[in-house]
């Protein structure tokens, strides 16, 4: 059974408040129209009656008052009788059976009085007020026939309705409102509860083993943010952006994560397409050209590589067909292309190859990654998910550091956390997780929509 986080909970119910909105107007306007136009009115109308004194004395005494308590019972059960009933079926001409006409009689005693209450329910007002006054005209008459007394007397005639009186409005959307909230944080609660993606608490880093190296905003879709849809390159265009800042987070904490070992090559990895991988590396690698060193970022995604997109650069000539020259120490350079960020160049993936897990896995590869490591200052290699694929694995044992990003409410922790052992099994040096999509109250700014997913046609 998984333990619930309760501050978790409540931050992703409170994230959601929209979703608890909407389910509020929808019962309330549910229960408007239930009540207003599917809900069939019923009037009530009601007669008392009272039981007298027993004989001709004008003085009630002590037995007249135990007498008429014990046959308010006895009367009770009388005035829903057949006899009567038929009586006043046949009265009123009603074309009704005897048990739906007692169905909707209520009959009543006062407690510790002798008074009787005859309620009846129907939907027609003018019926339900005839049906009342019957009842008790037709009772007086039988109880004076059977007992051969007259102790039973009106005291209030029913009276037509004005209203129905199963027809209140104001207690059904009090109810609505009510059961809106609860359903919806019912629903809310079962989605958290079984919801296995990865999500930002004190007990995330605990829990995976891993630390959290970085954690980038996911920003809202609103028109101030809208310049970010034009653009991946962030920390080159917007260098002051809330991302902008938690990619440079990122770039100090592996900067100072290996301050006795010279880092030369970092890869950036996912478990699953659409986290956010080419998007960290891509601003990963600009931000330390800021700083600036030499940096050649590499698209090692020879299947669905995008980094000449997102540089509107050639991918005519990349790392594919660089790895299957046969001089690459002398050819290098042609395959390299310069980018619109000083310091930074890019090597796109190339011609798709039949076999790219086998070119990474091969000494040709092994021997152009210490070969371009003595041409420039940090080599950040862009890799591909490791759920399902190689590819990532095998790279990491060729990088100083591997990176692994999750997406906030997206990436499942199964995933994650075999991605994290299928890494730790060729013993790669894992940096950390970058959170990417980190839903954070008070964010200012959004990029869902100038991210282009992995393997996502454009």
């Amino acid at each position: 059974m998984n333990e619930i986080n309760i501050n978790d909970l409540l931050k992703y119910i409170i994230r959601r408040w929209y979703f608890i909105v909407i389910s509020i107007v929808l019962f309330l306007v549910g229960a408007f129209i239930y009540s207003e136009y599917i809900k069939v009115p019923v009037y009530e109308s009601t007669t008392s009656l009272v039981l007298t004194k027993t004989n001709d004395s004008t003085v009630i005494n002590q037995n007249d008052i135990t007498m008429n308590q014990k046959l308010v019972y006895t009367y009770s059960e009388l005035i829903k009788s057949k006899l009567v009933l038929n009586q006043v079926k046949d009265n009123l001409s009603l074309k009704m059976k005897i048990s739906e006409l007692s169905g909707e009689i209520t009959v009543s005693s006062v407690d510790n009085t002798e008074m009787i209450k005859i309620t009846v329910k129907d939907k027609d007002k003018q019926q339900s007020e005839k049906i009342a006054n019957e009842i008790a005209k037709v009772f007086c008459h039988q109880v004076r026939k059977i007992y051969e007394i007259n102790n039973v007397s009106i005291v209030d005639k029913a009276e037509v309705a004005k209203k129905p009186c199963n027809i209140h409005l104001g207690k059904d959307m009090a109810i609505a409102f009510i059961l809106g909230i609860a359903v919806s944080g019912g629903i809310l609660f079962i989605i958290f509860y079984f919801d296995d993606s990865i999500k930002l608490s004190d007990e995330l880093e605990e829990e995976l083993k891993i630390p959290v190296i970085g954690k980038i905003i996911k920003l809202k879709n609103d028109k101030k943010s809208s310049k970010y849809s034009k653009t991946e390159l962030i920390v080159d265009k917007y260098p002051k952006s809330i991302v902008s800042e938690g990619i440079k987070s990122l770039r100090t904490n592996l900067a100072f994560s290996n301050i006795d070992t010279e880092m030369k090559t970092i890869l950036v990895t996912s478990s699953v397409p659409g986290e956010g991988k080419s998007f960290t590396s891509t601003n990963l690698a600009t931000a330390f050209a800021q700083t600036n060193m030499n940096v050649l970022l590499i698209d090692t995604d020879m299947r669905k590589g995008r980094l000449h997109r997102i540089f509107n650069i050639s991918n005519e000539a990349g790392l594919s067909d660089l790895l299957v020259s046969k001089d690459y120490e002398e050819t290098y350079s042609k395959f390299i292309k310069p980018s619109t960020v000083k310091k930074l160049h890019v090597l796109p993936c190339g011609t798709i190859p039949p076999n790219p897990s086998e070119l990474l896995n091969s000494d040709k590869f092994r021997l152009l990654v210490e070969f371009l490591s003595t041409k420039y200052d940090l080599l950040i290699f862009d890799g591909v998910p490791c759920n399902g694929l190689p590819d990532s694995i095998i790279m990491s044992t060729l990088a100083d550091k591997t990176i692994i990003v999750a997406s906030e409410g997206t990436t499942p922790k199964a995933l994650l956390k075999n991605t994290i052992t299928s890494l730790n099994n060729v013993s790669a040096n894992i940096g950390g997780i970058v959170l990417n999509k980190v839903n954070t109250s008070g964010s200012r700014y959004y990029y869902g929509k100038y991210y282009s997913y992995y393997g996502e046609e454009e």
